[in-house]
C-alpha cells in the first residue's frame, strides 16, 4: 500500500460528485428560466408591423452524438436566422421556421411583423 500522506485522491470524490451534479442541475434551471423569461417577454410586447429590409441570413447547425447499448448514432439540427434593418437603422435578428427561410434573399425590402424577439412573418414587397 502506497502512503499518500495527508492528501488522498479518493477522498475528495465525495465531495466533487455532489458539487458536479448541483452545478448540472443549476445550468438546467437557468436555462429553463431564461426560456421563460423570454417567453412571458415576448407575450408582454405589442405585435409590430413595420417595414424592413433583409440585410443578413444565417444557419446554425447542432450535432449530437447518441450511444445506445454501445451503438453511437449521430443527429444533427438545424436553426435559422435573419437579420432585419427596419427604417430608423436598427438591426434585429430573429429566429425564423424552415419553411420561411429559403424563401427569404438578402436585399427584400418588405413589412416585418414581430412580437418582441418572436417572428410572425414578413411579406415581401
Amino acid at each position: 500500500m502506497y502512503n499518500t500522506g495527508p492528501f488522498d485522491m479518493f477522498s475528495i470524490i465525495p465531495i466533487i460528485v455532489p458539487i458536479f451534479f448541483i452545478f448540472v442541475f443549476g445550468m438546467i434551471l437557468f436555462t429553463i428560466f431564461r426560456g421563460i423569461k423570454e417567453w412571458s417577454y415576448n407575450n408582454k410586447q405589442p405585435i409590430l408591423t413595420v417595414d424592413a429590409k433583409i440585410v443578413a441570413k444565417r444557419a446554425h447547425t447542432s450535432r449530437h452524438t447518441h450511444n445506445h447499448n454501445n451503438h453511437m448514432s449521430t443527429s444533427s439540427s438545424t436553426s435559422y436566422y435573419v437579420t432585419f434593418e427596419v427604417e430608423s437603422g436598427d438591426r434585429m435578428e430573429l429566429h425564423v421556421p424552415t419553411k420561411e427561410y429559403g424563401l427569404l434573399a438578402d436585399g427584400d425590402h418588405g413589412k416585418l411583423t414581430f412580437q418582441g424577439t418572436r417572428y410572425h412573418g414578413f411579406e415581401r414587397r
